[in-house]
């Protein structure tokens, strides 16, 4: 990318307030969107659509001086300050502080101090410091390991052209090209970034909180939208009895026998998906393409869905592919090239649905999604986006070529998720979900994304757990991995240790490809079957604390899974940890990633924390040493929490919410907004939805307010669960001893309410 030279066309006087956002300056534009955030772009660089959701901003007040060196633009949050004539761009805060100098055109001065998160989802390292990032979609190239997995250094599923600095700053690179990141790896006080392609565009986002970067980010870029409630149960995926090169075992009675085994033994689970062999391979692509046809081993797939949903699961969705084939019965493949819905490729019309163009979604829909979509399907997993322009994992084909097919290569599937996920939230009337493996700048608009293939190996788990931390501090809260791994059998105390990671993260979802056990957890053994339960029926009692985080992270993008820098960005002790994480505002997850361990060090972050085990109390900024034996997944508490919990079903909408728990640790002050809503709809972005505001003091004061908002809540009672050493009972008052909590029962959940414990 290449700076033209500036000439300060807009300066007239040398002194000015200006309410206006829009700089023209030779070759090159300065845009404030807001007084936090401004874009640098080349007078030829596009307002895309499918990365950037927003391009209109309010008017900012902008101070412009002009001196002879140099010109300011000073908001009420920020100075920027262009050099004459090295045209270098600096910025500071208001108040003086440097943020970011630059010494030639996105090459900018890396400060002793100075540490840098994000990037998508990136499973080599946290703080990138130092490192060379490459980013563009796919999960690496090269020989497969020993044990059958791509190199984790190079897996980029997700990547995002985005980061947070700890000195207060964040910088989006606006690009759908491949880019590349020098975080100080060449020069030690220096850090770059370029794209192969594409004129000079990048956004500026000014905090200093990391919090308030994402908000800006997610902003530009667009939010999560709430998934239905019932999505934040487990989701099950399957071969219908049959993996590659097991086709012909595949059948709807498996799949029916699997469902009904989960309901059987009393495991909670909401969501099942069908893989890659429910469908026919074409005549032209094979694996690698979609017909829509189903395999000859499945007799009567209408049947099948009207039972498993019969069976109350809530959604039952199919895997399928970009490229378009022909079948026995159906050529979508011709009939889409002959109308010019497929993406052209060298000499051919190609195979690729043309996901950019709408008249070509419409059609896939209407003649191809709706095969299946119109006997029960409700959602699809959108696999192999990454083979728009790049060699396919499925197929020795590379699909379209050339500079437009590299353009588009890592936006392809965003506006792959787009069209599932739109397409199928106006069908069914109800929220969408949209499962895929591959994402970019956006992909958090169509949640939601898994980490991809990882083997069943002990090595691959806590780079699995870095890559949710990566994705989270890029804008992408929904994100979910196969628990135990996806290739090989597990081992089954891998199975119960990433089991119990798998539950508490932001989608929970168990699928593997290991012929016959597939990840189903009663092939494991009692230990790990009964893992499986307890802790999956701990995340059916947290729903309502998942679904109100999951609110907040609409409203300000703020993620469910969190990495600890993401709340202690001032402390350097969390700058690498990758193996911790906060599941929400208030439980710290610590994950058992040695095999064999039955201890592990932990880092408690500034506070106090509280063992959800034990309830023993710490004081935070120390390391400790964890018991874990193999049924105990650490668990900390920020003491001043409110955690709402209900009682466990076996699906979403088995019983009636009436009753919420709240666990309140009281050791700090604490506040927390209880949301509720319909769980489906999308009136809860026209106000339909119940806010109910707690608060505790460490005096002992608990007060509920009366909900706010236009849906009247089915809640209708609370019980106040304390943590607390046991004091002064009052009637109607319960203690128990073992636990060390004080039960209040019957609150009114309509009215406002404030008890009072000494």
């Amino acid at each position: 990318m290449i700076r033209s030279a500036l000439l300060l066309l807009f300066i007239i006087v040398s002194f000015n307030v200006h309410a206006q956002q829009s700089y023209q300056i030779s070759g090159l534009r300065l845009e404030f969107c807001t007084p936090y955030m401004f874009r640098v772009s080349e007078k030829n660089a596009v307002n895309e659509p499918w990365m950037v959701t927003r391009y209109n901003w309010d008017s900012v007040e902008v101070k412009i001086i002009e001196e002879d060196k140099q010109v300011s633009l000073q908001t009420s949050a920020l100075k920027v300050v262009i050099h004459k004539p090295s045209l270098n761009i600096d910025v500071y805060s208001v108040d003086g502080r440097l943020l970011s100098a630059e010494n030639s055109s996105c090459h900018k001065q890396l400060q002793p101090d100075e540490h840098f998160f994000g990037f998508g989802e990136r499973m080599d390292f946290l703080d990138q410091r130092g490192k060379k990032v490459a980013l563009n979609v796919g999960r690496g190239t090269g020989t497969p390991h020993a044990v059958g997995a791509y190199n984790v250094l190079a897996a980029n599923y997700s990547p995002v052209p985005f980061f947070m600095s700890t000195k207060g700053y964040g910088i989006f690179l606006h690009t759908s090209y491949a880019s590349s990141w020098d975080m100080g790896s060449t020069k030690a006080d220096e850090y770059s970034f370029s794209a192969a392609e594409g004129p000079l565009d990048y956004y500026f986002i000014y905090g200093p909180r990391f919090n308030a970067i994402l908000e800006q980010y997610t902003s530009l870029t667009g939010r999560s939208p709430l998934l239905p409630e019932f999505a934040f149960g487990l989701h099950a995926g399957t071969y219908s009895g049959g993996t590659w090169g097991y086709e012909q075992s595949t059948s709807v009675a498996y799949v029916l026998e699997l469902a009904r085994r989960f309901r059987e033994m009393g495991i909670p689970v909401d969501i099942l998906f069908l893989d890659s062999t429910w469908r026919l391979f074409g005549k032209n692509g094979g694996k690698g393409a979609t017909s829509f046809e189903w395999r000859e081993t499945f007799h009567n797939p209408k049947g099948m869905f009207d039972s498993l949903y019969a069976m109350h699961f809530n959604m039952v969705g199919l895997h399928i592919r970009p490229r378009l084939d022909n079948g026995n019965r159906f050529r979508l493949l011709d009939s889409a090239a002959a109308l010019g819905y497929t993406y052209p490729e060298k000499d051919n019309p190609g195979e690729f649905v043309n996901f950019f163009d709408t008249t070509a979604v419409n059609w896939w829909w209407a003649h191809a999604a709706i095969k299946v979509a119109g006997i029960g399907a409700k959602f699809f997993k959108t696999d192999e986006g990454s083979a728009f322009g790049a060699l396919a994992n499925e197929s020795n084909k590379t699909g379209p070529s050339g500079p437009e097919a590299q353009r588009l290569h890592n936006i392809f599937p965003v506006a792959y998720a787009k069209a599932a996920y739109e397409k199928f939230a106006a069908y069914n009337h109800l929220r969408g979900i949209n499962q895929t493996r591959e994402g970019y700048a956006g992909i958090q608009r169509f949640p939601f994304i898994f980490a991809g293939d990882w083997p069943s190996e002990w090595q691959y788990f806590e780079p699995v757990i870095k890559a949710g931390l990566n994705i989270g501090l890029s804008g992408v809260g929904y994100w979910a991995h196969c628990m135990g791994g996806f290739e090989h059998p597990a081992d089954p105390e891998l199975y119960i240790r990433w089991c119990q990671f798998g539950m508490l993260s932001p989608v929970a979802m168990v699928f593997g490809m290991d012929h016959p056990g597939y990840k189903e957890p009663w092939h494991y053994g009692k230990e790990a079957l009964d893992n499986f339960k307890k802790y999956d029926e701990l995340r059916y009692s947290l729903l309502p604390y998942l679904y109100s985080n999951a609110y907040e992270m609409y409203r300000t993008g703020t993620p469910l899974m969190r990495a600890l820098v993401l709340e202690y960005q001032d402390d350097p002790n969390v700058y690498n940890i990758t193996d911790q994480y906060l599941l929400g505002s208030s439980i710290m997850v610590c994950p058992v990633t040695q095999k064999g361990a039955v201890t592990r060090v932990v880092y408690l972050p500034a506070g106090k924390w509280i063992d959800y085990w034990t309830g023993e109390i710490y004081e935070g900024r120390r390391y400790v040493n964890a018991l874990s034996p193999l049924d105990k997944l650490p668990i900390y508490i920020k003491a001043g929490s409110i955690i709402p919990t209900q009682q466990v079903q076996q699906y979403v909408g088995q019983l009636k919410k009436e009753k919420i728990t709240l666990d309140i640790y009281p050791s700090a002050d604490g506040h927390y907004n209880l949301y509720t809503d319909d769980g489906k709809s999308m009136g809860y972005q026209q106000g339909e939805y119940a806010l109910t505001e707690i608060t505790c003091d460490t005096n002992g004061k608990i007060h509920i307010a009366a909900p706010v908002g236009k849906y009247r809540s089915s809640v209708k009672t609370f019980t106040l669960k304390i943590h607390t050493a046991k004091p002064v009972i009052q009637p109607n008052w319960q203690y128990d001893e073992q636990t060390k909590c004080l039960y209040i029962n019957d609150i009114p959940a309509d009215k406002e309410s404030t008890i009072e414990i000494n």
